[in-house]
């Protein structure tokens, strides 16, 4: 076996593989989408569904992924009956017990600390957001 066959995925490469995307070897449009296609995976990995889209934004010091759909069906009924709270607080307590998963993935993909992580959920339309501030890139000033 060689070192190629042993080697284990990173846990950005995994959140990736697990959307079904690919992880970016360029600059720019190519990490945006990596950083959505870590989201997306981290969601099907766990939440055993995921966003039907996603879209990522990195501005200086500051990651934004916005994702749409991947509810699960419980949650789907439980929002029917009007209990957007009950749902609302599971993900954001799911979300705070994998944000090191995520946080690791923004930070092997970027190549910088995430110095402060939040999600959200939102819902009519319903949009999960996904919010890093990074450390400073090298020479630039907080």
């Amino acid at each position: 076996m060689s070192d190629d066959d042993a080697r284990v995925p990173s846990a950005a490469e995994s959140l990736i593989e697990a959307s079904n995307g690919q992880a970016a070897h360029q600059p720019d449009g190519a990490l945006r989408t990596a950083l959505a296609n870590a989201m997306v995976g981290l969601k099907k990995q766990y939440y055993g569904r995921g966003p039907t889209a996603a879209k990522a934004w990195l501005l200086d010091d500051y990651l934004f992924v916005a994702m749409e759909g991947g509810l699960t069906r419980n949650e789907e009924t439980l929002l029917a009956a009007g209990k957007h709270d009950m749902v609302r607080s599971y993900r954001l307590s799911f979300q705070e017990t994998v944000a090191g998963t995520a946080i690791a993935a923004v930070e092997e993909l970027t190549g910088r600390k995430v110095l402060t992580y939040h999600s959200q959920i939102v819902f009519d339309p319903m949009r999960a957001f996904e919010i890093f501030v990074l450390e400073p890139a090298s020479g630039q000033r907080p």
